[in-house]
């Protein structure tokens, strides 16, 4: 038998009132509220390094965060996030090395049902999000489910993220589009 949360991570309609599912989410609302009160950077980035998925040695996020459970979170070396970002981990973020995310910007997994009935008894799914070497996101920017970002991306201020993009692109807007290639 499949769980809820082998579900939620293949993207798959899942139940988000499950128990164990809560209890997860329990934990990472406690780890953030630790997290979020520590003024100490190096202690923050050891707090993140035994939270998250996976990390590189050297990453830095800056409070307050927000995120679902933390541990389908996935970044690489040299990774910078900046004040009040939110990664909303249902499916797995997974960010490459040398990553800079600016102030208040929002990376969300999670889908609901388009039909009212299906979305009000309370199921869900997401897709992940891939991002790969030298990102750099300016503040306020949205990435929604399922985007894929190839290497050498900058993602202007404000814009929102709706499609994939390859390597090497400028992209800007809500809808992001290219601006110009690097």
């Amino acid at each position: 038998m499949v769980s809820e949360r082998e579900k939620m991570l293949a993207g798959e309609l899942y139940d988000a009132a499950d128990a164990d599912l809560k209890q997860l989410r329990l934990r990472a609302r406690e780890k953030m509220a630790v997290f979020n009160n520590e003024l100490d950077r190096i202690k923050r980035q050891e707090l993140l390094k035994n939270w998250f998925g996976t990390t590189g040695n050297h990453i830095m996020i800056e409070p307050q965060f927000s995120c679902d459970y933390g541990c389908n979170i996935h970044v690489g070396e040299n990774f910078y996030a900046n004040f009040n970002c939110t990664f909303l981990d249902v499916c797995e973020i997974r960010i490459g090395d040398n990553a800079m995310i600016g102030p208040n910007t929002q990376l969300l997994t999670p889908l609901h049902p388009l039909d009212a009935k299906e979305r009000i008894s309370g199921l869900e799914y997401g897709a992940s999000i891939t991002i790969g070497d030298n990102l750099w996101a300016g503040g306020g920017v949205t990435i929604l489910p399922g985007v894929v970002l190839g290497d050498n991306v900058v993602i202007g201020a404000g814009s929102v993220v709706t499609k994939s993009f390859g390597d090497n692109v400028l992209i800007a807007g809500n809808p992001a589009k290219i601006i110009k290639e690097l």
